[in-house]
């Protein structure tokens, strides 16, 4: 497997309680046991949060006896790379860790194994867990399917991931820029708008965004459609993107594009935050990721000067919710032993060691408990509450709508001054049509044609 290595079980320390029952001659038997010598490979991307959580992988190790190997590859490589496995008769994963938008497709395809079974199992479950303590955006959005719309929280809706690498969006801004500007952050859209034009009179370029064609150009859309009131489907599933909202975001995004640094059309999310991170750049409306960026020195330049505010409302409050969640698929050998990974990276010490090694947490309790250590941690508190775990449609189709439909219509508005309504109202009727085709319509044409 490209990418593989091991991480060895050390075996030179152990837990504290554990250190302590030793000492004392008393013989504890440890939940973990009977899975001492197992081997897991886990599926991941070679992304900053997964670097920074491999040394916690070690701690994992050391404590359990459980060896983890790596499958790490670039993340737009891992989707292929986990269909191939994961539909295999015995696949070598034992645990995967996908993007959001991925969850659908591979529950659909019955890839993936609820996680329900595993937190019944008092053999396996820590007591101390508290999965409520996860923001529940990211909950909704990396690790429930089959609820409302099938890809949110409901009745039907089962477990199958929790998020690890999640994200919501916010504002960093360069503070002493919009000081000498006599500027205040945005809150709202129209106050957005005012920003930008002021800063590229000023000759600064204003706001940095991906723009690549593909995925990343519609993620900049996104940002800006939730929370102008916007949503790619209605409730029967009929595609409404060329809506007022839909075409209000597109003329926003032109107007980062136009205001904004050049080449933001070839820019995905590397680019987009390296024009912020090396100063060529005023403001940034994207993932919290940004922050732990701006603190690398071996990224940033702008370390100090940076402060960071709440995604501007529009009709709305609508932050993204996206990222990866960890779970287990259905043709895994170790499945017991994946969880108890998955549990341990993801608990409430595994969360606060993750913050210290300089990866990003999950939990409510941990972003409480270190306000004071990262300048981000408030604004990301205050805008969890926000944070929209319907920001997409998360559904098996999702790539095509994603890449090929709205990824292709809103490059030719942000490259060209075409007018941005028939843009959109053809992208509908491709999209309508891609519905269509994967049977979204078929009951309400049954009751139709029976009436």
């Amino acid at each position: 497997m490209g990418g593989r290595h091991l991480n060895k079980f050390a075996g030179t320390c152990v837990t504290a309680a554990l250190a302590v029952a030793l000492s004392m001659g008393t013989a504890l038997a440890s939940p973990y046991e009977r899975f001492a010598g197992t081997t897991i490979v886990v599926s991941w991307p070679a992304m900053t949060h997964f670097a920074a959580a491999e040394k916690l992988v070690d701690e994992f190790t050391e404590e359990t006896g459980i060896e983890v190997e790596f499958d790490t590859l670039q993340y737009l490589a891992l989707r292929d790379r986990q269909l191939l496995e994961m539909s295999k008769p015995r696949g070598d994963y034992d645990v995967v860790s996908w993007v959001v938008m991925w969850k659908g497709e591979y529950v659909t395809k019955g890839l993936l194994t609820p996680l329900s079974q595993f937190f019944a199992d008092p053999t396996l479950v820590d007591p101390d867990y508290d999965i409520d303590d996860i923001a529940d955006a990211y909950l909704q959005n990396g690790g429930v399917v089959g609820g409302e719309k099938g890809y949110l929280a409901g009745k039907s809706g089962a477990l199958y991931g929790i998020p690890f690498g999640a994200e919501t969006s916010f504002l960093a801004y360069r503070e002493d820029i919009f000081a000498e500007q006599g500027l205040e952050p945005p809150r709202t859209y129209d106050e957005l708008l005012v920003v930008l034009d002021r800063l590229k009179a000023a000759g600064i370029p204003a706001m940095t965004s991906r723009g690549a064609t593909g995925h990343q150009v519609t993620a900049a859309w996104l940002m800006h459609l939730a929370p102008l009131g916007g949503r790619i489907f209605d409730e029967a599933w009929n595609p409404t993107f060329n809506d007022t909202a839909g075409v209000k975001a597109a003329e926003v995004l032109r107007e980062v594009v136009r205001t904004g640094p050049v080449g933001i059309p070839a820019f995905g999310l590397g680019e987009a935050s390296a024009a912020f991170l090396q100063g060529d750049a005023a403001m940034y409306l994207d993932t919290i990721k940004i922050a732990a960026q701006v603190r690398d020195p071996n990224l940033s330049r702008v370390d100090g000067l940076v402060g960071y505010a709440l995604h501007p409302v529009g009709d709305r409050c609508g932050a993204e919710t996206g990222g990866f969640a960890l779970g287990i698929p259905a043709n895994s050998q170790n499945q017991q032993a994946a969880f108890l990974f998955i549990q341990y990276m993801t608990s409430k010490l595994g969360d606060q060691r993750i913050v210290e090694l300089g990866g990003d947490p999950i939990r409510m309790s941990t972003l409480e408990a270190n306000v004071g250590n990262f300048a981000e941690y408030q604004t990301v508190l205050e805008q969890l509450p926000c944070a929209d775990a319907d920001w997409r449609p998360l559904i098996p189709e999702y790539n095509e709508l994603n890449v090929d439909i709205l990824g292709q219509a809103l490059t030719e508005i942000i490259t060209t001054d075409s007018p941005i309504q028939p843009i959109m109202d053809a992208a509908v009727e491709k999209a309508r049509a891609m519905m269509e085709r994967a049977g979204y319509y078929a009951w309400n044409d049954y009751r139709a044609a029976a009436n």
